[in-house]
């Protein structure tokens, strides 16, 4: 539960244990009618980390078999407190005093490792972690505690997860695999456009598995026109078919849908879709598309309901512009676009939309992929201008105007500059939006329970358990606040939230150095810090950095362009040359930076890459003959093959 600060150091601190008795290890007696201890027996001889193993697994027995369990100090005021409190409403608890076992620092210890909460009283109800003192009245005076307090049997479900997307469904499936009775609601609310889709989420229906297989339909056109060099020969017209292409990906995505049906019927675990509002505490209500309602109640539950794009908020974009919710199930080919955008999937979608054949423009507010390292965003920028693609920089869209239905039809844009008066107008057959995603968090009933959203974003802050401000309720996926909105994050936050709350798991997930790919036709791979993030956090003077150009061999034959691919890593000189940013640009990058990710998470060092004999001939081996530093103002251009 997200913590109140600690209480006063004295009497509430882990190891001041004035009181301390020797012996067989027991609880003291409640205040509460008619009272019982708590007895945590003491483990038998054996390693430390066996005897910390045993003593969670006894910890978490205690939690599970009783209504209420206190752990305490008997001469903590906060503790005294909270028993009265369940004296008064007349609950008898289990209370284990960490003053007066022969292990209670140890108990402290691993309370801490299992809630994220180091201070006492720490309070379980109905096996839910309530947290301290404050939030232990807080819970009773909105009645949430009187809630929790109900038999867990009262619950239809152990867990309800509010969406079937990646973090949603890998949580469910793990949750349904430790034999909770689990459901998952899903609903997708069509696009502007009317588009919906099935179950899976963002990535698999309208996001990384229909956008990487339009990329690679473009790298296909690429290597077409390399093949030539390499001794194809061919004399018919090649051109590119869209109907074909987005019917062999939605043919795919449908197998996809289906199997993730499959496989939660398989782990026993309720679909149901149907949009999920909360009512009441630990109620839902669920609504399905012909609006017929119903009700279900669960002791847990995740939110994992995701982002859907940003509209512009001027005439015409509802009504006639385009979203990555449609492009990809789109039945005509665009033909001359405009993206709106400079997110990673503006870029990617201009990237493979060019790719075909289209006549493409990308229309930029600012700067290109905000978030990500500017000098390898530029290079993004420059390389898919030098392949067709046209940047209208500083201009923001101020109404759209169809001049003719079709498929596609025809559409006006008008535009104004952003540093100025200066106005634009063009044509175009589509206009796609991708000028950012909003969260899915405002119109689900969260506020009836109590869950704190950023006003702002609509982001869910949790802690690093991924806990919201209730206690029962956990969020995972794009909605958490100040995560990475990547599925692969989703899916293993999910996963691992499932086994802390219903296995023996204290495993968090780690959001340090998650590498990632931008699928631009030029690809972008990372890992770690930004340069200018680097610089900031670390000075400048505290860096090296090594860089450089370099021609891959497939390019060579093929007469495509030297010195365009880049490869960049940041390294901190105060600890060791440890390598805090990896940075690449170049043809499979996605595949290059994955293992290299894997490097840093043992700690890489620019040492170790240059121990590393590098495979020859790969785009990835020049990570381990890194020469030139940004410092020393070195040419970084090749010549030929290393």
């Amino acid at each position: 539960v997200e913590q109140s600060p600690p209480q006063s150091p004295g009497p509430g601190k882990a190891g001041d244990a004035p009181n301390r008795r020797s012996g067989h290890v027991r609880g003291a007696r409640v205040l509460s009618p008619p009272g019982r201890r708590a007895r945590l027996s003491s483990p038998g001889p054996s390693s430390s980390s066996e005897a910390r193993e045993e003593l969670r697994r006894r910890l978490r027995g205690l939690i599970e078999r009783s209504r209420v369990m206190i752990f305490s100090k008997s001469y903590c005021p906060h503790s005294t407190r909270v028993k009265e409190l369940f004296s008064s409403l007349g609950v008898e608890c289990n209370v284990l005093e960490l003053d007066q076992v022969d292990d209670g620092a140890k108990v402290q210890e691993v309370l801490s490792e299992i809630t994220n909460q180091k201070t006492v009283p720490n309070v379980f109800v109905n096996k839910v972690h309530v947290g301290g003192c404050d939030q232990t009245f807080q819970a009773y005076q909105s009645g949430l505690l009187q809630k929790l307090l109900q038999e867990d049997s009262a619950y239809d479900y152990d867990l309800i997860i509010v969406g079937g997307g990646s973090g949603g469904l890998s949580c469910a499936k793990e949750a349904a695999i430790l034999g909770k009775k689990v459901m998952v609601l899903d609903f997708v609310v069509p696009s502007p456009q009317g588009t919906s889709w099935g179950l899976g989420g963002t990535c698999v229906n309208v996001g990384c598995i229909p956008k990487k297989l339009m990329h690679q339909a473009a790298l296909l056109g690429q290597a077409l026109c390399d093949s030539r060099k390499f001794g194809w020969e061919y004399n018919q017209q090649v051109k590119h078919n869209w109907e074909t292409m987005t019917k062999a990906i939605q043919n795919h995505i449908s197998s996809l849908n289906w199997g993730y049906r499959l496989s939660l019927r398989e782990k026993a675990v309720a679909y149901v879709n149907s949009y999920g509002e909360f009512v009441e505490h630990h109620k839902i209500k669920v609504t399905n598309k012909k609006g017929q309602e119903t009700y279900y109640t669960a002791a847990q539950f995740v939110i994992a309901t995701g982002e859907r794009p940003r509209y512009l908020g001027i005439q015409g974009d509802k009504e006639y512009c385009i979203t990555s919710d449609d492009l990809f199930s789109l039945p005509y080919c665009p033909g001359k676009t405009l993206v709106v955008g400079a997110s990673y999937v503006a870029l990617e979608c201009a990237g493979f939309l060019a790719g075909i054949g289209l006549d493409v423009t990308v229309m930029v507010r600012s700067i290109l992929l905000r978030g990500f390292d500017q000098e390898m965003a530029e290079k993004v920028g420059s390389y898919m201008e030098q392949h067709g693609v046209k940047f209208l920089r500083k201009f923001i869209p101020v109404m759209i105007q169809q001049l003719e239905k079709g498929s596609p039809g025809k559409l006006k844009v008008l535009a104004k500059s952003t540093e100025g008066t200066e106005t634009i107008e063009g044509v175009y057959n589509t206009v796609l939006l991708a000028i950012g995603r909003d969260s899915c968090t405002r119109k689900m009933g969260l506020e009836k329970i109590g869950v704190k959203i950023n006003e702002k974003s609509g982001k869910i802050p949790v802690n690093d358990v991924e806990q919201t401000s209730v206690p029962y309720v956990f969020a995972v996926g794009d909605i958490s606040e100040g995560k990475p909105e990547l599925t692969p994050v989703a899916i293993q936050s999910g996963k691992l939230l499932a086994r802390r709350l219903f296995g023996a798991s204290l495993e968090k997930c780690d959001y340090i150095n998650v590498p990632t790919t931008v699928f631009t036709p030029l690809e972008y791979g990372c890992c770690g810090l930004a340069e200018e993030k680097a610089i900031e956090v670390y000075k400048k003077e505290n860096l090296e950095i090594y860089h450089t150009l370099f021609w891959p061999l497939e390019w060579t034959v093929a007469g495509r362009e030297n010195n365009t691919c880049y490869a960049k890593i940041i390294c901190n000189k105060l600890d060791h040359d440890r390598v805090i940013g990896f940075h690449i640009l170049g043809p499979n990058a996605g595949e290059v930076t994955q293992g290299f990710a894997a490097a840093m998470k043992c700690g890489l060092t620019k040492q170790l890459l240059d121990d590393t004999i590098g495979i020859h001939p790969t785009c990835g081996e020049v990570f381990t003959t890194l020469e030139i530093t940004k410092s020393s103002g070195l040419d970084i251009t090749q010549k030929g093959c290393g």
